[in-house]
């Protein structure tokens, strides 16, 4: 049984609040696992059906239940989870690949929330009081966990996290009913990085700056590119100067000479040396 996930709001900056509990914010894929008269089905947030890539989380529990968590690849040494691992698990889709990667690419199900138990609906029931079911529960495996939380104290959760290099925070609003819908009783706060790039030409159709970064050797290194951020003044700014250092074009892209320079923030860096999730805050003069 799939039922459609509360969604979060964007808080600007970490706070702290008598009013909310905070959690860290699990940097994988977020995933209903619902059991129900013995069947497992796991569901991402828009209602793909994932079981077959989790065989490591069809562990089942004493009674019906309906959870939301994050499924993620946590390393052992730093118990920071690791995206790109758990995209690997997503996308595997032969069954040999996926035994294989259940071997060398483990993941864990990190619980926040419980829906239901044992038939019975506990959505309209305050946050607190469905985090105590959930605590009350066996787990049925090594690969499930719990996620912790603080009370109140957001700002030095965060500061903690931001140490960690984890991906940010999530406060929820104690008395906060389940809804399946975005909303602000629950608000995330993410642990953006920057980093100043080039910006090397453009889309053609849909809006997307390529980027580039300057290698030791004095050679521009592609990073990706920015779809999100700039408003219609930057927009324009942007526009108005590139027609004038046009290097090149092809199908797809208008190609520049590296004389734009702009800061983005990101989630991380990837292994391949790519912005991850990069949004353009300011151009660099």
């Amino acid at each position: 049984m799939f039922i459609s996930p509360m969604l979060l709001a964007t808080a600007l900056s970490p706070f702290s609040h008598s009013n909310f509990i905070f959690e860290p914010k699990v940097d994988g894929h977020r995933l209903i696992f619902s059991q129900q008269s013995g069947e497992i089905r796991l569901y991402t947030r828009h209602y793909n059906d994932c079981s077959r890539q989790y065989p490591e989380l069809h562990a089942l529990f004493e009674d019906d239940i309906i959870l939301d968590g994050e499924v993620a690849c946590v390393d052992p040494t730093t118990g920071i989870s690791d995206f790109e691992a758990v995209m690997s698990r997503f996308q595997a889709k032969k069954s040999d690949k996926i035994k294989q990667l259940t071997n060398t690419l483990p993941v864990t199900y990190v619980v926040f929330d419980i829906l239901q138990y044992k038939g019975r609906d506990l959505r309209r029931l305050p946050l607190m009081e469905r985090k105590t079911i959930l605590n009350s529960i066996d787990l049925p495996a090594t690969s499930f966990g719990v996620t912790p939380y603080v009370e109140g104290a957001g700002e030095a959760l965060f500061e903690q996290i931001e140490s960690w290099g984890m991906e940010g925070m999530v406060g929820k609003r104690m008395n906060s009913q389940y809804v399946s819908r975005r909303s602000d009783a629950w608000k995330k706060v993410i642990n953006w990085s920057y980093a100043e790039v080039f910006i090397t030409g453009y889309r053609k159709e849909e809006f997307g700056w390529l980027t580039a970064l300057m290698d030791g050797s004095g050679k521009l290194r592609p990073t990706g590119i920015i779809e999100l951020g700039p408003g219609p003044k930057e927009k324009k700014a942007f526009y108005g100067v590139s027609k004038g250092i046009v290097s090149g074009e092809d199908r797809n892209f208008v190609y520049l000479e590296p004389r734009i320079r702009a800061q983005v923030k990101m989630r991380n860096w990837t292994k391949s040396g790519l912005l991850r999730s990069p949004v353009f805050t300011r151009f660099i003069v």
